[in-house]
């Protein structure tokens, strides 16, 4: 099952899929244009109320899911009188993604096998003043996968979070978008990552240093904040 596939990474993660002999769901707010013998798409949006009643059907259509993947997302600049696109990231990037795995991980679980890749972000390092919603999705969903996969270890399902940095696709935005890497690779990546099933990749490795680097300068920058008013001196008579 692969969530958010109409373009991007997720389209192009079915075909590679799809190649391999895989039989592959896909669910997107978009139709596809994939036509093949092992492929069903269903429109549906993360966000909706019956999105888990769909999905589920859908799951029960395959006969149970041994991968599900959620490559769904959104992201905008912020504009401070408009904050609606913020809440829309954390509710698909994040939320979408919590209720997905509500879905899916108790088959996995039942199964005592499967493996959960999440996209997240190198943006969820630090907090940005650009695309707030954005990076807070990101860092929640980075930190709940993680969680997932400490808690579902021990029933032999596999959860991998892909940070990643700038990648080809709709979702690059700005004017600089440095390290910037291909559909082809991520694919490549993540097809390496379903074979071995990493705990996390995070990628390019020197982007995920520079956040770093940000994350470190913004704490301390946001320490400081508000600055220090020098108190009155008193006088006395």
């Amino acid at each position: 099952m692969i969530v958010g596939n109409s373009d991007g990474i997720g389209h192009a993660l079915t075909r590679r899929l799809l190649d391999g002999g895989w039989t592959v769901a896909g669910l997107s707010r978009s139709p596809s244009d994939l036509r093949h013998d092992r492929y069903r798409h269903v429109v549906a949006d993360v966000t909706s109320a019956g999105y888990p009643l769909v999905l589920a059907a859908e799951l029960d259509t395959l006969g149970g899911v041994d991968l599900c993947v959620y490559a769904a997302g959104v992201g905008e600049f912020a504009d401070v009188t408009d904050l609606s696109p913020q809440t829309q990231a954390l509710e698909v990037n994040l939320i979408g993604a919590a209720r997905t795995l509500e879905v899916v991980v108790p088959l996995m679980v039942a199964a005592g096998a499967g493996h959960i890749i999440g996209l997240s972000s190198l943006a969820d390092a630090a907090p940005s003043g650009i695309a707030p919603g954005y990076a807070a999705s990101k860092a929640g969903l980075t930190s709940y996968l993680r969680g997932l996969s400490l808690a579902l270890d021990p029933h032999g399902v596999r959860v991998t979070t892909v940070r990643l940095g700038f990648v080809d696709t709709k979702m690059a935005k700005g004017d600089r978008r440095p390290a910037m890497m291909p559909v082809s690779r991520v694919t490549d990546m993540l097809t390496a990552a379903i074979a071995t099933r990493p705990v996390v990749i995070s990628r390019p490795r020197r982007m995920d240093l520079a956040m770093r680097l940000l994350a470190a300068a913004t704490a301390v920058r946001q320490r400081q904040w508000p600055p220090r008013i020098p108190r009155p001196r008193t006088r006395h008579p």
